[in-house]
């Protein structure tokens, strides 16, 4: 394991969710406690070190790169979306909804930036504030569309106005005109943000002890989807990306985004208009459970 730095990073996250289930078992982080740390995290925590992870001189090359961040995530999302129409068809309609919500839809805001700062240092979560802001597009218009069949519920003002949204803008900014923010205020949103890996963990395990873990490994449809989600899609961006001659660290990045596990506000949209919750909750929690060997297996095939 310790030739292996993505087997060890995935590792330590992998604990850290540990701990969160036992502290969630022991009832240290009740539900309420679990919402006030997710509030601490999208709003806080999150928000800094997306901010920090802008604060480079602005480079020609990196506002490229971004742009092709940015171009690829939108195609990942549309492409993905419009594959789920066909893939499961033969679902009910409250099943086939969560289904088509998980393949579009990865964690790659709560795992995938601890992943990526893990991986890659704060150049790792500058790309994938880049990405998720193609994430926050697609979940408040397509996701929303997908569970409530209708477009009005579609919130455009929601895709855009959100702690992520305001983040990126803020450290883009930054980026752009060179800002030099002063000392403190780094040293402040180095240690604040600095949080958000351990904080994301800590939910998600805390998430996963509320799951029935012995019903998440029954019935074919979980791991059908687990399957589209960890591995196919990210051997497609391996595919997709590799004959054009990508940089090899901004393939691997957007290679890792695609293979985090199940969006955890899955099981939030699935509550909140009545389709099957029970599936999306084993959805994000087998997926998160086999994202530890998959993640690893995916990063030493690109």
């Amino acid at each position: 394991m310790g030739d292996n730095p993505v087997i060890e990073q995935v590792m330590v996250l992998f604990l850290i969710m540990i701990v969160g289930m036992i502290a969630a078992k022991r009832g240290i982080i009740n539900k309420e406690v679990r919402k006030r740390l997710s509030e601490l995290l999208l709003y806080i925590t999150s928000p800094f070190l997306v901010v920090l992870s802008f604060n480079f001189k602005f480079s020609p090359d990196m506002l490229i790169n971004a742009g092709i961040v940015f171009a690829f995530s939108f195609a990942i999302h549309g492409f993905t979306a419009i594959l789920g129409r066909y893939l499961f068809v033969k679902f009910p309609l409250d099943k086939e909804k969560v289904l088509r919500f998980i393949i579009v839809f990865s964690n790659c805001g709560f795992m995938g930036f601890p992943v990526a700062e893990s991986l890659y240092g704060r150049m790792g979560v500058f790309y994938a504030s880049i990405y998720n802001v193609v994430f926050h597009i697609f979940v408040w218009t397509y996701g929303v569309m997908l569970f409530s069949s209708d477009r009005k519920s579609a919130s455009i003002k929601k895709a855009f106005l959100n702690p992520g949204m305001f983040s990126v803008a803020i450290g883009m900014a930054v980026f752009l005109f060179s800002l030099e923010l002063p000392k403190p205020i780094v040293q402040t949103l180095d240690m604040v943000g600095s949080m958000t890996a351990p904080l994301s963990m800590l939910i998600i395990g805390a998430l996963l002890a509320d799951t029935d873990l012995k019903k998440i490994f029954i019935g074919w449809d979980v791991y059908y989807g687990s399957l589209l989600r960890l591995l196919i899609i990210p051997l497609m961006t391996i595919v997709m990306l590799k004959p054009i001659g990508v940089d090899r660290d901004l393939l691997r990045i957007c290679v890792v985004l695609t293979a985090m596990p199940a969006a955890a506000n899955t099981v939030i949209f699935a509550e909140r208009y009545g389709a099957n919750s029970v599936l999306a909750s084993r959805c994000v929690a087998l997926s998160t459970i086999l994202s530890i060997v998959t993640i690893p297996l995916i990063m030493m095939l690109t």
